[in-house]
């Protein structure tokens, strides 16, 4: 069984995060996404309602073969223990490419684990951060989350 692990802090989970998720699902036969904790960041959302949100997203996608998982260790000792075969990244552009080729490395390094590269399709050109940008500007950002995201970001 091929299973890929994708990773991130979702912090909102964007159109762009579920792009990367509905191609990957295509290529294994299992997803995990994993919502990572990130001591250098500080969390917007509640990781657990985030969790349940992006749960929720799958399932009206119909990506039945695509988990949730929320941790706090190494991704790629989590990818392990959920005995991944793949590491599965989205890009968005070069800069992204630069950053995830040196991860990467890092992460083959520890387990012999390849990273798969997806691009993020047509709303790549959004990050997370800059969805919070446009929300804390008054802009409608209802093209960028999915609707059971918006109501997490709305409260």
């Amino acid at each position: 069984m091929k299973i890929g692990f994708y990773t991130g802090s979702f912090d909102p989970f964007t159109n762009g995060h579920l792009h990367v998720i509905a191609k990957a699902a295509q290529l294994f036969d299992k997803v995990i996404v994993g919502i990572g904790e990130n001591p250098q960041k500080v969390r917007r959302f509640d990781r657990k309602e985030m969790q349940e949100a992006i749960k929720k997203v799958l399932k009206k996608e119909h990506l039945n073969n695509v988990c949730v998982i929320s941790y706090s260790k190494l991704s790629v000792d989590v990818a392990l223990e959920h005995e991944a075969n793949f590491l599965v990244r989205g890009i968005r552009n070069g800069m992204d490419y630069e950053y995830e080729e040196n991860m990467a490395a890092i992460n083959e390094e520890l387990s012999e684990l390849d990273t798969v590269y997806i691009r993020a399709g047509k709303l790549g050109t959004i990050s997370s951060s800059m969805v919070m940008e446009l929300l804390r500007n008054g802009k409608n950002v209802s093209r960028y989350l999915p609707q059971e995201v918006l109501e997490i970001v709305a409260k």
